[in-house]
């Protein structure tokens, strides 16, 4: 991609509206993914299986409305259900600390926030890769893939190390009011995308939302590249989720850490995101898009072993530099397989496409969050630990044994 496609991205008001939208609403996020749980740890005393079950609840009922979600996002306009899931999710959490000022607070009510709000991410993450080939153009998908997944990582720094300080300045349930603040945000600056979308494709009002659902699943399943994606990606989240769901149990109530230092552990993740994904185009251009991914891949699996090591004292550093690793390969993952699913898909597909991949990454995580708990309960946190720095190291092998390996 040359530099002149790549520079005015930032000069075309939707894409830098859209680009806002994003970064704002990924900041809020970033502290509710710290307050979240904290906020069943410290406040409502959860143990291990509870805090899994609230982890995988956030995405697992993906499981349940995805395809359909990405056949109906494809009858549809994508702005306005980006819009409304961004008010919806503002609703939803702004019901926490008000629970919690009455004194009503209850892990039932986590739960259902965490459904709910699942559900609105879902609508929201599908809607938003698929509208992004029309704004920016399919040339463009690698420049702003980059540019959005590096935000994404600078918000993961950023949000999280700010969520750690801002829980113990003024506890779990008001630091959750940020979260609803960067919605509200985001659906303002939303609205003011102009660049008309255009119709759906004809076929698809006309078409039974089975018969969409099907043909989406079977086109998913049959092409060679995005097959090997979703299997990747699917293996990854597992892993991931396996090692990060129980931190807060192992740093905060067993290592006896503050808050804060839980957050600076998660925003270590935020900079090997931000590293890698800023890196992905350059390292893209060196090796070739689809031999960079298995080779980063397989160079950096030696990482993930170091994060079961996390303890007090050197344990931390070496956890957090296995952490740090494990996230790079992360970033420069999704810069550049992104940009694979979305310029290999017909747009009449793309909702269907990335939905389905989302009902494969999501559910891998509620499972992995649901296992989690489960391997916590049984045999120990570090026991689940040790299960997601396997699956993770192994996550590269459908990418290497797939076209994608030789792809420049």
């Amino acid at each position: 991609m040359t530099a002149t496609l790549e520079t005015p991205l930032l000069r075309d008001a939707d894409f830098r509206n859209f680009y806002a939208a994003s970064a704002v609403s990924q900041f809020g996020s970033q502290i509710t993914y710290v307050a979240l749980p904290l906020l069943a740890v410290t406040t409502l005393h959860a143990g291990p299986a509870e805090v899994g079950l609230l982890s995988s609840l956030t995405t697992i009922t993906v499981l349940v409305v995805g395809l359909p979600a990405g056949a109906w996002l494809d009858r549809v306009r994508r702005r306005p259900v980006m819009v409304g899931a961004d008010l919806a999710r503002a609703l939803l959490l702004a019901s926490l600390p008000l629970a919690w000022w009455q004194g009503w607070l209850s892990m039932w009510q986590l739960y259902g926030v965490a459904m709910a709000t699942g559900i609105g991410t879902l609508f929201f993450d599908v809607a938003s890769h698929s509208a992004l080939p029309h704004i920016v153009g399919r040339e463009r998908l690698t420049a702003a893939n980059s540019m959005l997944v590096g935000t994404t990582a600078a918000m993961d720094v950023s949000g999280r190390s700010f969520a750690g300080v801002l829980v113990g300045l003024v506890g779990a349930p008001p630091a959750v009011l940020a979260d609803v603040a960067s919605y509200l945000a985001s659906a303002v600056l939303l609205r003011r995308l102009r660049r008309p979308e255009p119709d759906p494709a004809p076929s698809a009002s006309g078409e039974r939302l089975g018969a969409q659902i099907a043909e989406g699943v079977r086109f998913m399943a049959r092409h060679p590249v995005l097959r090997p994606i979703a299997e990747q990606g699917a293996l990854h989240n597992l892993g991931y989720v396996l090692m990060a769901v129980l931190l807060p149990v192992l740093v905060v109530r067993q290592l006896g850490y503050p808050e804060w230092v839980l957050g600076v552990f998660l925003a270590v993740g935020g900079v090997g995101m931000l590293a890698g994904s800023a890196t992905a185009h350059l390292v893209g251009t060196w090796l070739g898009r689809g031999r960079a991914v298995w080779v980063v891949s397989l160079t950096t699996m030696p990482a993930a072993p170091a994060v079961p090591l996390l303890d007090r004292g050197a344990g931390m550093w070496v956890a957090a530099l296995g952490w740090f690793v494990l996230t790079y390969r992360a970033g420069l993952n999704n810069v550049l397989l992104i940009s694979f699913r979305q310029r290999v898909t017909p747009d009449a597909m793309l909702g269907r496409m990335n939905a389905t991949m989302r009902l494969l990454f999501m559910g891998a995580v509620g499972v992995g969050g649901l296992l989690g708990g489960l391997i916590g309960e049984l045999w120990g946190v570090r026991a689940a630990l040790w299960a997601g720095a396997a699956v993770c190291a192994l996550s590269w092998l459908p990418i290497w044994r797939s076209p994608i390996r030789s792809d420049v």
